[in-house]
């Protein structure tokens, strides 16, 4: 039972996130990321991506984030949901 005095640190504790995974396997030619210009291996989203077109850009967009690139340094081969 949470006290009233940590009311949010008791409701964090009790809230389940459940990601959706995607294989990904993409280039990028960017110079900051010069140890390797392919990459391949699972991102984990709190929501599932827009499976139209969008999704592709919204994937690109994250992935040129997290490796502090432009996205169109980011060229992406494949990508799937993982059940």
């Amino acid at each position: 039972m949470c006290s009233r005095t940590q009311p949010i640190a008791c409701l964090i504790s009790n809230v389940w996130v459940v990601t959706v995974k995607y294989y990904t396997h993409f280039v990028t030619a960017a110079e900051k990321a010069r140890m390797s210009s392919e990459w391949a291996g699972v991102v984990e989203l709190t929501a599932p991506m827009d499976g139209r077109g969008s999704a592709s850009r919204e994937l690109r967009a994250l992935l040129a984030d997290s490796f502090d690139v432009s996205t169109e340094d980011i060229r992406i081969l494949h990508w799937a949901r993982l059940h």
